[in-house]
């Protein structure tokens, strides 16, 4: 599977952004889906995730409550971020993985290139 990730942007604290991923491939339906994110000399951490049924979701907990994702029949993977924090400013990356969804960065095989979200205060 293919991904390419896009909607990231400068927003103020307190703004929401929207962020998209489209994949591409016969068998999207059937990803596990996740986002991530890697701030500035930080690891790459885990966002949310969202079984390919789109009825399973998970969250970290520093976003619990202000990010949603979500998936449509259209091969494209969403991120609504509200209340967005300083904090919240790194790159943002979706990835896919057969199976269950999962928290950890390794358990994701295909990666799109990443989308800049930045939180001015």
């Amino acid at each position: 599977v293919q991904l390419q990730a896009s909607g990231g942007g400068l927003v103020r604290a307190g703004g929401s952004l929207r962020l998209s991923c489209a994949a591409s491939g016969r068998t999207y339906r059937r990803y596990a889906m996740g986002w991530f994110r890697r701030a500035p000399g930080m690891e790459r951490e885990f966002v949310a995730a969202i079984s390919w049924r789109g009825g399973s979701t998970t969250y970290a907990d520093s976003v619990k409550g202000r990010f949603t994702i979500s998936r449509d029949d259209a091969n494209t993977l969403y991120l609504q971020m509200n209340s967005l924090k300083p904090e919240d400013t790194a790159v943002y990356y979706c990835a896919a993985r057969q199976g269950s969804i999962r928290t950890i960065t390794s358990e994701y095989p295909w990666w799109g290139q990443g989308t800049q979200v930045t939180v001015s205060s």
